[in-house]
Parts: C-alpha cells; sequence; structure tokens
C-alpha cells in the first residue's frame, strides 16, 4: 500500500495491524487490531461493531485511545469507529493532498482531476497517459506524462523535485479499489472517500464542499494560511503565472489546454496580466537596445582620416587589410561599408549577406563613412516615403530601427558636409542604390 501524503487518515499501518488480526467474536472486541480486521476484510459491518462495543464507563484504555481529547460519553463508540475508518480508507480530507498534488503534477484543473476514473488512466513503462474531461466546456484532452519509475528509488540527487502524475495515479488506485469493490462502483474512481455516518459506513466521491472537510478546513489543519479567498482554482491560476513567468508572455504557449480567448478572459489580468505586460515591453525594448547596440559605427572625416594611424585598427576591431579596404573603397555595400559581408548576423556563415543594403544601418558590420552620405540621404528620403505608404504598426516592426539608425547617422554629420552631399546628389544624379528585390518589396 503507497503511504497517503496527509499526516492523517489512511496509513500502511492500519493494514498492518488488520493484517494480525483476528475475528473479534472469537478474540475479543476490546482489541483495536481485531476491529480492524472485521472493517478490512468486511466480516462484521460498523453497526454491528459498536453494538459489540464495550460502553463508556466499561471501554478499556486501548480503545479510549483511539478518541480525540474532549470526547463526549455519547459519541465515545462513534469515534473509535472513525478513527479505525481512517486507518484503512482515505477521508475527504485526504483526497485534498492528492488532488492538490495531482493539479500540480498535471497542470489541470480541479475538476479535470477529482472527475479522473481507471478507465482514463493507461501506464506505460516509462509514462502514463490520462485522459482529461472538462465538464463546462465539453471538452476531452489526451495528456502523456513521463516517469521516473522505478529508476527514481536508485537516484541520491533529483534534478528536480519528484512530482509524479504516474505515481500519484497508482497510489489513488490502491486506496479507491477495496472501497470501489466493497461498494460496487465501476470504473473505480481515483477519488473515493469513506466515512462514518453515524454508524454506518459510507463510501462516496470526493466532493470539495463537504462540511467540515473543505480546502479551507484542510488548510487549517495543515496550519496553511493564504491571502484572499480560499479557493482550490487559484492554485490553477498561479500555474497560469508560471507559464507566463516561463514562456515570457506568450499566450499561445500558456494557453495549451483550452482557447487563447478563454485565457484572455479568465486568467490575462491581476498578476498574470502584469507579468504578460511586462515580459511584453521588456522584449520589446531588449530588441530595439541590442538593434541600437549592434548598429553600425559612424566616422567622422576626422575619424577616417586617423585610420592611417598606427592603433587604428585595435581600436575599431579590423585588421590592417580591412582597415586599408575599408580607406579604399572595397567594402563599400552602398549606404555604409561593411568588414565582413561573409558573417552577416542576418544569414548563414559564409554565405554573402542576404539583406544588404537594405539593413546595412542594423548591423555590427558596418562602417558609414563620410564618402557614404549621398546615399544615406537618399535612403533617409525613401524610408520617410514608405512611412507616408505603410501604417505606423507596419513601417515600426520593419524598418523602425533603420529609420532610427539613419537619423542618428545624419546627425552625426556637420551642415557643410550636408550641403556638399546635396549638391553632389543633384550635380551627378545620384540615385538610390538597392537591389532590384527590395524595389519590388518598396513599390508593392
Amino acid at each position: 500500500m503507497v503511504r497517503s501524503p496527509c499526516d492523517h487518515g489512511e496509513d500502511p499501518a492500519g493494514w498492518e495491524a488488520a493484517a494480525t488480526g483476528k475475528d473479534p467474536a472469537e478474540d475479543g472486541w476490546d482489541r483495536p487490531a481485531n476491529l480492524l480486521w472485521a472493517i478490512a476484510n468486511d466480516a462484521w459491518a460498523c453497526e454491528e461493531i459498536a453494538e459489540h462495543l464495550p460502553g463508556w464507563h466499561e471501554m478499556p484504555p486501548s480503545l479510549r485511545a483511539l478518541m480525540p481529547p474532549g470526547t463526549l460519553p455519547h459519541f465515545g463508540k462513534r469515534m473509535v469507529l472513525r478513527h479505525l475508518v481512517r486507518q484503512l480508507f482515505p477521508h475527504n480530507l485526504d483526497l485534498h493532498s492528492y488532488r492538490i498534488l495531482l493539479m500540480a503534477a498535471t497542470g489541470r484543473s480541479s475538476e479535470e482531476v477529482s472527475a479522473l476514473t481507471e478507465d482514463d488512466i493507461e501506464f506505460g513503462p516509462r509514462s502514463v497517459v490520462i485522459d482529461f474531461t472538462k465538464g463546462r466546456a465539453h471538452a476531452r484532452t489526451r495528456q502523456a506524462f513521463s516517469t521516473l519509475g522505478e529508476q527514481a528509488d536508485g537516484l541520491l540527487h533529483l534534478r528536480r523535485p519528484k512530482l509524479d502524475a504516474a505515481a500519484l495515479a497508482q497510489a489513488l488506485l490502491e486506496l479507491a479499489t477495496p472501497l470501489a469493490r466493497r461498494a460496487g462502483i465501476e470504473p473505480v474512481p481515483l477519488f473515493l472517500r469513506a466515512a462514518v455516518d453515524p454508524y454506518t459506513l459510507r463510501i462516496r466521491r470526493f466532493s470539495g464542499d463537504t462540511v467540515a472537510s473543505q480546502f479551507s478546513d484542510w488548510l487549517e489543519f495543515h496550519g496553511v494560511s493564504v491571502e484572499g479567498p480560499v479557493d482550490i482554482r487559484r492554485l490553477r491560476k498561479s500555474g497560469k503565472v508560471e507559464k507566463a513567468l516561463a514562456f515570457r508572455g506568450r499566450v499561445s504557449d500558456i494557453a495549451d489546454d483550452h482557447s487563447q480567448q478563454t485565457f484572455r478572459g479568465h486568467y490575462a489580468h491581476g498578476t498574470t496580466l502584469r507579468v504578460i505586460a511586462g515580459n511584453v515591453i521588456a522584449t520589446a525594448q531588449r530588441r530595439w537596445l541590442d538593434q541600437a547596440l549592434n548598429g553600425p559605427v559612424v566616422l567622422s572625416e576626422e575619424a577616417e582620416r586617423s585610420l592611417a594611424e598606427p592603433g587604428a585598427a585595435d581600436a575599431l576591431g579590423l585588421s590592417q587589410q580591412e582597415i586599408d579596404q575599408l580607406r579604399d573603397g572595397q567594402l563599400d555595400m552602398g549606404v555604409s561599408s561593411c568588414k565582413d559581408p561573409f558573417d552577416s548576423p542576418f544569414g548563414r556563415t559564409g554565405q554573402l549577406c542576404p539583406v544588404a543594403p537594405t539593413c546595412c544601418l542594423e548591423c555590427r558590420n558596418a562602417f558609414v563613412l563620410p564618402s557614404n552620405l549621398p546615399q544615406i540621404l537618399l535612403f533617409a528620403d525613401h524610408l520617410a516615403t514608405l512611412q507616408q505608404r505603410l501604417s505606423p504598426q507596419a513601417f515600426h516592426a520593419l524598418w523602425g530601427q533603420s529609420s532610427i539608425n539613419v537619423n542618428e547617422s545624419i546627425k552625426a554629420r556637420t551642415d557643410a558636409e550636408m550641403t556638399v552631399a546635396r549638391r553632389q546628389i543633384a550635380e551627378d544624379g545620384l540615385s538610390l542604390q538597392l537591389p532590384l528585390a527590395a524595389h519590388v518589396e518598396f513599390e508593392s
């Protein structure tokens, strides 16, 4: 028999004691082991046992020890029977622990977990497949969970806490099967409980709203306090918050067992909403910041002249050969020069950059020289035209960072340089040098 996670209720010691007992009609009604044997083997009904128990004044210490402190005389026999039954079978309070653990192991809701039967469970050598039914949504979902199995006993240091859905399901089936057989219930529900009321053994399905054994009673018994309303569904929402943290706010990943619309309506508020919003903002900021930090290096005329000086190569992270090629215009890609067009962050290593020159101003390999200013101005004019033709969302998604970096590159130039560049464009009839594919995209 698998040990219950509760500090009370069904215990292997109860079944072990029942195995040592005998028929109380032959060996005595004052021995707890005999009474456990009678209940475990269904040899005597609880009502019959109550009739044979000694009265309050004749009750021996062995039976009085089974009563909780402060028991009133007319409740004596009832308390003895309740204690004996809870040594053998799970009580409603005991099943709260299993429900919490199985919810945590599977990520499913309370109603899906507590409704499981043996027909919903399929055990494999290293996994378990569980069919969950969501009554309100009229949906049925099959989900597989891996298990450590017997290997777990040989692991001294598990990489993560052991929360095994298969082991929990197996334990619940072992607890519920004797009760289901006694009550003739098929298929066996995983969550089945027994209680004495007042002297009759009652076998029923688990109920989270039973008086004196609700979730709030379980919390009080274990000394657990929570802020806000005491509701088992908050565990489900806590799991969603954990997923929001783990997946950094991607609703498509968090809403894995229901629609995104349901997630937004029932979970996308409070802590979850703040986590999602924060991650969306942080992701956007990080994207722009990373691209801005990885943007081009803008060299002034004075900086370009200093390329001939010793130490310039080390300062810019270039080899002397790359410095010479940069100064001679051999690395010119149009709107900028590139220190290595075969090491593009937008393509595979060894492949010629597939996005040059349209994304050069977002690339860490780019160097903007004074000689690139005419093409930079033409590119800026073209982006301004695009901004008028595209929706704000589309423009900022596709060209927002390029626009920012273009404007910063232009701001680094003096008014005199700007005047010379505009005159050069007019006198030489310069146009923006872009590949044909880029023109097709821009004109579409």
